[in-house]
């Protein structure tokens, strides 16, 4: 199945004249829904279109066992550890990509073009599931040691987030799932943002009715509860604050996620739940207002090649509809369409193959960090997030909207911004 370039074709109409014009602007302007279940947004489109490019090549090549055979080995050129970045970088890819389009495959409805490419990924979640997990498979992955741990949670958020493809898998694949997830219990996690790998596997485990182990997720929800939170809506990465995107990346969603699924069962953090529902939204408004007029934003901070994926926490809290009453979901939509175009936009951020090129805003191999392989780039899926979302959500339906920063650089009067006190 060819990717989807114009998956929603219009008609534009012709010698109409002035009056049909008219009507066509005033409804694109006052109205993005025109009948039941169809929208007149444009941005949904291009969002599919990017999530097909980005996802493609690691989802389709791993479903027909050939993801070792064609993903290339590109590796940044301060590689710290070569031999073994180049065994895990085949699940860096499958679970970072896997864990941002999850929601969507996990959805239903759209038009028959999306319902149709969501079928498509569907089979090709199963297969690919199958064989990341299947130690006779060509494609079977590296699930031992401690850049393993970190993928392994995202393809076990992806799981959590995706029912619909756990459910469908077969009873062997399902064993050998938990077989892969177990062997990560040998790695001790790092005393950061790692604890929540560690704390991720577990919660897939309680997810699903499985013996977990909550010793591992109290540790980390303890740890950033009780210790590392420093203040405004932010957590530290371990003792020490650092300015980057890592509240985003892994921190506040995977939080969320832990926090959401472990209250089902008990009742043990309800002390720090309302705390952090206040905490989130406020990081949240944060990340919006460090979105430029233009989709670019602040160069800082490690694993800034993860592109969108700085905008995890913001694309979550979209799709879960709980942004802050001060941010409208379409203009949150608004900002991250920007950032997409910024990010991906550019056709050096693809090789002639169609798989992500190390950089940020184009081919920029020299802002890769040690640890950085082609696999890593794909936690940029992160950010498609709200396409699980249905097309009639006021996400995707409401008008272009403009965000903070156009608001404020274009002259228009806003209210001021304001810390998070937890004390009031």
């Amino acid at each position: 199945m060819k990717r989807l370039n114009k998956p929603f074709p219009k008609k534009s109409p012709k010698n109409y004249g002035w009056l049909i014009k008219t009507i066509a602007i005033f409804l694109f302007l006052n109205s993005s829904v025109l009948v039941k279940g169809q929208t007149n947004n444009s941005d949904r489109r291009l969002w599919l279109n990017y999530m097909d490019k980005v996802a493609r090549p690691v989802m389709m090549n791993l479903a027909e066992d050939q993801l070792k055979q064609h993903m290339p080995g590109v590796q940044s050129p301060h590689i710290d550890n070569a031999a073994e970045r180049s065994k895990v970088a085949y699940l860096e890819a499958f679970g970072r990509t896997f864990s941002g389009i999850a929601p969507w495959i996990n959805s239903e409805g759209g038009s028959k073009e999306e319902v149709a490419l969501r079928n498509q990924y569907r089979q090709w979640s199963l297969k690919a599931v199958a064989n990341a997990v299947n130690p006779l498979s060509k494609d079977y992955m590296k699930w031992g040691g401690g850049q393993p741990l970190v993928d392994a949670s995202f393809l076990a958020l992806g799981l959590i987030r995706c029912p619909w493809v756990w459910n469908h898998l077969d009873s062997a694949v399902q064993k050998q799932v938990v077989t892969a997830f177990l062997t990560t219990r040998n790695t001790v996690p790092v005393y950061s943002n790692w604890l929540l790998f560690s704390a991720m596997i577990e919660t897939f485990f309680c997810n699903y009715n499985l013996p977990y182990d909550p010793v591992r997720i109290d540790y980390a929800v303890r740890e950033f509860s009780e210790h590392w939170y420093v203040g405004d809506g932010m957590f530290s990465d371990g003792m020490q604050f650092h300015l980057d995107y890592y509240n985003s990346y892994v921190i506040q969603p995977y939080l969320e996620v832990v926090l959401e699924t472990i209250s089902k069962r008990r009742n043990s953090y309800n002390f720090f739940i309302p705390k952090f529902e206040r905490i989130r939204k406020r990081y949240a408004e944060i990340q919006e207002r460090m979105i430029n007029t233009d989709g670019t934003y602040p160069v800082t901070g490690r694993s800034i090649v993860y592109r969108g994926g700085a905008f995890h926490q913001l694309a979550d809290m979209s799709l879960r509809k709980e942004l802050p009453s001060s941010l409208p979901p379409s203009q949150v939509r608004s900002a991250l369409t920007a950032v997409i175009k910024k990010t991906l936009g550019s056709p050096a951020s693809f090789d002639a193959n169609g798989w992500l090129n190390i950089g940020l805003s184009g081919h920029q191999p020299e802002l890769a960090d040690v640890y950085i392989t082609t696999g890593s780039l794909y936690l940029c899926s992160e950010i498609f997030l709200p396409l699980g979302l249905p097309a009639t959500d006021p996400f995707w339906s409401g008008p272009e909207t403009p965000w903070t920063s156009v608001k404020a650089w274009s002259g228009q009067d806003l209210t001021p911004d304001h810390a998070l006190d937890l004390n009031r």
